[in-house]
């Protein structure tokens, strides 16, 4: 990891919207960096500015001021369809809802933001859509359609999604949100095997115990920076599941 070269730069980034004739000043400031190879959550209350965080960082919005640089790339001066490249080419997102097209294949809904690359041909979207399947622990549920996966299967769909594109990025917004948890360690359990592969990851939630499993956290307050800290002791997430209790068993009544 190259500390002088972040892979990831936010300068004194501010967002103001206008709400009648008020202006509501969501970000007021922040500035941070992400290096190569770090995994960091970014935590935040209702109201924080950390959404209006994510849409940036996702190249989904541009700031009012300041300066959003992504892989040596000055994304507030890009027009929008440059935006739409990054997004598709440098940034792998993992949503809270998992976004699965619900009449596609899991290998299929894997393959769709290579689509929109010509340069890859239909027969390396294929191999890599099963790599990444694979990566995720779904070699065995590649043909099956969301509805016929769990919720963390189907989250385990959408990583792998993120990943087909070797992106320089994940971002995830609230990707343990919807589930239980057992389920969301063993999310945790593939994100923390993805951060020791190299991968760099931006992992957004308001559960403290998530951002546990991460090497730091920045926490946002009222658009502005109140945290940035080194997790001394990051929890195993693998050890953290096995220390639960056993599932509970129920009767079909109670299912």
């Amino acid at each position: 990891m190259l500390k002088n070269d972040p892979i990831l730069s936010i300068q004194s980034l501010k967002r103001d919207f206008k709400m009648g004739d008020e202006t509501v000043h969501a970000l007021r400031g922040v500035s941070f960096d992400i290096h190569r190879g770090e995994f960091v959550t970014i935590m935040g209350t209702s109201g924080s500015g950390k959404s209006t965080m994510l849409n940036i960082l996702g190249c989904m919005d541009k700031p009012t001021s300041g300066h959003y640089i992504l892989d040596g790339e000055h994304t507030e001066k890009l027009s929008r369809d440059a935006l739409a490249r990054i997004r598709n080419q440098k940034i792998g997102f993992v949503f809270q809802s998992y976004n699965l097209l619900s009449r596609t294949t899991a290998l299929e809904n894997v393959e769709l933001p290579l689509l929109y690359n010509s340069k890859v041909s239909a027969e390396e979207r294929h191999r890599r859509a099963v790599k990444a399947l694979e990566m995720v622990g779904l070699s065995e549920r590649m043909n099956h359609l969301p509805n016929q996966m769990s919720g963390g299967q189907q989250q385990r769909v959408a990583i792998a999604r993120a990943l087909v594109n070797d992106p320089v990025i994940i971002l995830a917004d609230e990707a343990t949100g919807n589930l239980d948890t057992r389920t969301s360690y063993e999310i945790m359990m593939i994100f923390q095997e993805l951060h020791k592969q190299g991968k760099t990851i931006a992992f957004v939630t308001h559960e403290p115990d998530i951002a546990t499993f991460s090497g730091r956290t920045v926490t946002l307050r009222d658009g502005l920076l109140k945290k940035d800290v080194i997790n001394e002791n990051v929890q195993d997430a693998k050890a953290a599941l096995e220390a639960l209790p056993p599932p509970e068993t129920f009767d079909e009544e109670d299912a």
